[in-house]
């Protein structure tokens, strides 16, 4: 097997028929249409999602093409990642724009509108469905001077404290007997 088979296969097995599942009864119920064709297809010259962005967050992506080319579509696709980074979604999350255009990885597309859909939780504005897990929210603590200094005297189990274990009764080191044959 080849090393691009490999990474074809690797990138294929990455692919969750349920979360993508998930992901397009979402994209279509904030649209309002349904997708007939393989999700991707619609997905590829990025006006759904331009779309879509726009939906969440309105005047997100200003002009979307609808003609003029590949380079067009691309551009479409690109306007939407700016919108997502605007919007909240951690680059890490947003997906290559290659990976949808040339098919390459729709795994991360999917990952990507689950990182929007998680965000949606953050924006109280957004009052329609929401994709994936809520996020934790943020449980700040505030410690006084006393209770940060009281963590200074103790020492921690790494520092070198063993509480009083010892090694007593192992048999470590013990001597093996070699005998020698006659």
């Amino acid at each position: 097997m080849t090393l691009e088979r490999q990474v074809r296969a690797k990138i294929a097995a990455k692919r969750d028929p349920q979360m993508e599942a998930e992901a397009k009864e979402w994209v279509e119920s904030i649209i309002g249409r349904k997708f007939t064709s393989p999700f991707e297809e619609y997905l590829r010259d990025g006006q759904v999602l331009c779309e879509l962005i726009n939906i969440i967050k309105p005047g997100s992506v200003p002009k979307i093409n609808t003609s003029g080319g590949e380079f067009k579509m691309m551009e479409n696709i690109t306007k939407f990642q700016k919108a997502l980074r605007d919007y909240g979604v951690a680059d890490i999350d947003v997906f290559q724009t290659v990976e949808l255009w040339e098919k390459k990885d729709i795994g991360q597309v999917i990952t990507t509108l689950f990182a929007l859909g998680r965000e949606t939780y953050r924006h109280p504005e957004w009052k329609g469905p929401s994709l994936g897990p809520k996020p934790a929210d943020e449980h700040k603590r505030d410690f006084t001077e006393e209770q940060l200094r009281a963590g200074e005297s103790v020492i921690g189990l790494q520092a070198g404290s063993n509480k009083g274990a010892t090694q007593a009764g192992q048999n470590m080191g013990a001597s093996r007997k070699i005998l020698l044959g006659k």
